[in-house]
């Protein structure tokens, strides 16, 4: 049912008239009584007995009426209630996001943003670099940290979600060189490896049954740029260890395949921060809730295709 069809039945109720009705919602005469004729063809009774000088109510539509303007009063109130947040959902975004998630995910998500929200404007700082908040002119940062790190820090947060990591190489990588089974055979694979701050990532720890291996890997490449490590994955140069959340599409396709998923790497966490709560604005809570909705998506896409399980990417906070 329409939601003009309800205001033609009660404007045609107020004026009993169904010509008057039409002139007042500047609509053509047949186009209102086919609005009518939609309502009761829908609730399957007449709601106006028609004579020739004047419309009245049936008894069903006695009853109806009320009923079809408080449906009509909390639609309304709905929409209102819409557009004022529409239009709070406004001004500057001063972000601060990894080179790999500004490429990405974030870019997808802040251009529907941006394109849904057309007061919102941004600044998007995008490296893998720690931002000053200060001296980079950010006012609000997603970062990957561990638990502990998040509890270490000087800053309100919100927790947006559990980070797992994968071992993947492209189908291509292991026709040619094979497939680790074990950590014993990682060494002799040549991992993609990602260095900050001129430190290189190449000591890989994993999980299982509670037993932990940390296994130095060998490797010809190290960059700075995550998603640079996930290309090099793709075209088949080695193995790489990436956020489930990086490279879900990629393994969804089958450009990636996950290696020894009997060996966990720990989970890391990603929180959006801020120096202070007042820079907390209607936009970035906005942001929030679509990065958090966009990553769920995410999980249960890669649980059902059994990438990952349930245990493996926990929601718990």
């Amino acid at each position: 049912m329409k939601i003009t069809d309800l205001q033609v039945l009660l404007t045609i109720a107020e004026l009993r008239s169904i010509t008057a009705a039409a002139h007042k919602l500047d609509m053509s005469s047949s186009a209102t009584s086919v609005a009518l004729k939609r309502i009761e063809s829908t609730l399957g009774a007449q709601i106006f007995v028609r004579t020739t000088r004047q419309l009245r109510l049936t008894p069903e539509g006695e009853r109806y009426l009320p009923l079809c303007q408080q449906a009509l009063d909390l639609l309304q109130q709905g929409q209102v209630l819409i557009h004022e947040e529409q239009k709070s959902i406004s001004g500057e975004v001063r972000i601060a996001v990894s080179s790999e998630m500004g490429r990405n995910l974030m870019r997808v998500l802040l251009n529907n943003v941006m394109n849904n929200y057309s007061e919102v404007t941004l600044r998007l700082h995008a490296s893998d670099s720690r931002v000053d908040f200060y001296r980079d002119g950010v006012d609000v940062a997603l970062r990957a940290i561990t638990k502990d790190a998040a509890k270490d820090l000087n800053l309100y947060g919100f927790k947006i979600c559990n980070i797992p990591h994968v071992l993947c190489a492209a189908p291509d990588y292991i026709a040619k060189h094979g497939e680790p089974l074990t950590p014993d055979d990682l060494p002799q694979h040549n991992a993609l490896l990602y260095k900050l701050y001129e430190v290189v990532h190449d000591g890989w720890e994993l999980v299982n049954d509670n037993k932990k291996y940390k296994i130095k890997m060998n490797s010809d490449r190290a960059v700075n740029d995550g998603d640079i490590v996930r290309r090099w994955c793709i075209d088949g140069e080695g193995l790489a260890k990436k956020s489930a959340i990086d490279v879900a599409q990629d393994l969804l396709s089958g450009r990636l395949k996950r290696l020894m998923p009997d060996y966990k790497v720990p989970l890391t966490e990603m929180w959006l921060v801020l120096p202070s709560r007042q820079l907390i604005s209607p936009a970035i809570r906005l942001i929030r809730d679509e990065l958090k909705e966009t990553i769920s998506g995410l999980r249960m896409q890669l649980i059902a295709k059994k990438i990952l399980t349930e245990t493996e990417w926990p929601t718990e906070n």
